[in-house]
Parts: C-alpha cells; sequence; structure tokens
C-alpha cells in the first residue's frame, strides 16, 4: 500500500466538533477564511476544498430555508455569485466553473443549517487518476496562500 502524507490534515481530525455555525462565527477574517463581508452576505473560501479557490457565499442572516429569503437576499446571493465567478476567472483562468447549492443532508449538504452557495473552479484535467483510484483529491496551493492571492480582488470589488 503506498502512503500519501497529509500531515495537516491532523489538525481538523483532532479538534472538536465545531459547535458554532461557520457561516455566523465572528472574529479575524484571514482565520475564518473570509475574503467579503456585504450587508447581507459574506463570501468565504471553502476549508476543505474541492479545488483550489472553492468559495463558499452564504447570508449573513442564519436560514436554511431557501423559500424564506427575501427579494433582496436572492439577489444579493447571485450578485456575489456572478463577483465570485469573475474574480475567480481573472485571478486563477479558470476553464469553467461548478455552482451550486447542496439543501439537506441527502443532497450533500455538509453544513445544512444554513444555506450556502459553491463556487467551484474547475481546469481541463484538474479531475486525474487521484481522486479516482485513491479517492484522494490534489490541491497544489495552500488555503491561505489562495486567501492571500484573492483577498486584492474581493478587496476592490467594493460594497454593493
Amino acid at each position: 500500500m503506498d502512503n500519501l502524507w497529509a500531515p495537516w490534515r491532523v489538525e481538523y481530525l483532532t479538534q472538536p466538533a465545531d459547535t458554532e455555525c461557520i457561516f455566523c462565527a465572528e472574529g479575524d477574517d484571514r482565520e475564518l477564511l473570509i475574503l467579503r463581508r456585504t450587508r447581507l452576505s459574506r463570501v468565504m473560501l471553502n476549508r476543505y476544498p474541492y479545488s483550489n479557490g472553492h468559495l463558499m457565499i452564504s447570508l449573513r442572516r442564519h436560514s436554511a430555508d431557501l423559500g424564506e429569503l427575501t427579494g433582496d437576499e436572492l439577489l444579493e446571493l447571485m450578485r456575489e455569485v456572478a463577483l465570485c465567478r469573475d474574480i475567480l476567472a481573472r485571478s486563477s483562468g479558470a476553464h469553467g466553473f461548478n455552482i451550486g447549492i447542496n439543501l439537506g443532508k441527502a443532497a450533500g449538504a455538509g453544513i445544512e443549517d444554513h444555506l450556502h452557495l459553491h463556487v467551484v473552479p474547475r481546469w481541463f484535467g484538474d479531475s486525474n487518476f487521484m481522486t479516482v483510484v485513491a479517492d484522494v483529491r490534489v490541491i497544489p496551493e495552500a488555503l491561505l496562500a489562495t486567501y492571500d492571492r484573492l483577498l486584492p480582488f474581493f478587496s476592490a470589488a467594493g460594497e454593493l
């Protein structure tokens, strides 16, 4: 059997389960991986990404019910999706994007109590044998390096 060393994962494996919603947490934006805050929403990097630059957009208001959102909230979520797609296209040269919402655990929601959207940049050839053969995803850029690379783009975007 071959070993794939990923020593940074030990922090995830040994930490106590979070009781606070990651989309409601307050603190240092860099530690929380928050790239942008608006009056109604926030954009953050996914701590366990499918690819470099995997972003999540959530409302600041804690809600899991898509039908409960106001028109302003729905509009802002979609504006943020468009902004994220634009920034990722410019900053990383992504060839395409997966954009979606997982509603409920059966649909793949890792955090089902707070509605959020995913914007995942994709490149030709980014799915390789590691995912198929070893059920391992290779992320070539460190998470905080991705944060530092994307932050100037979000800072330049300004407020809605």
